[in-house]
């Protein structure tokens, strides 16, 4: 907010760099660099998160992908929402599946391939690793109220578009 006195050091880095870079706009500068700050305070969080919960990044991506299928994928589908070539996912689901996270079965419709299936146990692993950043989030966020979340997601959503359509 503009006439805050509080300053954060994005405010610190624009006033270093405006009088090297005289046609720096500083609000740019100023948004590119806290989305940066921001998503790297959110990995953090992240991160310790999943040491709490006893998690690998990959471990926890996969719990989440299959989470967002409702709990249960073919491989290529998770392959394909991870990025990964299908046959890239086989050594995760096999240590999910000794960790009890997930198990393979086979498909109700055809015998040759195989369904993942979130167990309560992976799920439970997942949710709680998922809550220190859901957490952190609603926290970051909190100081803004339900317009301005709404119309910070709306601006965001606008610089996207640009960027995923150059």
């Amino acid at each position: 907010m503009r006439g805050e006195t509080t300053r954060d050091r994005t405010d610190d880095h624009v006033a270093r760099w405006t009088p090297i870079l005289p046609d720096l706009d500083p609000d740019i500068e100023g948004a590119v660099t806290r989305m940066v700050y921001l998503v790297e305070h959110l990995k953090h969080v992240r991160d310790q998160s999943l040491v709490a919960s006893d998690l690998q990044r990959h471990e926890y991506d996969t719990l989440h992908a299959l989470a967002g299928r409702h709990g249960s994928a073919a491989p290529s589908q998770l392959a394909a929402d991870l990025g990964m070539a299908p046959n890239s996912i086989t050594g995760r689901l096999d240590a999910l599946e000794r960790r009890g996270f997930v198990r393979r079965t086979p498909s109700a419709t055809d015998r040759r391939r195989v369904v993942v299936e979130l167990t309560d146990e992976g799920r439970a692993a997942w949710l709680g690793a998922m809550g220190g950043v859901g957490h952190e989030e609603y926290r970051l966020l909190g100081v803004l109220s339900a317009d301005e979340r709404r119309t910070l997601s709306d601006l965001l959503r606008r610089i996207m578009i640009r960027a995923e359509h150059p």
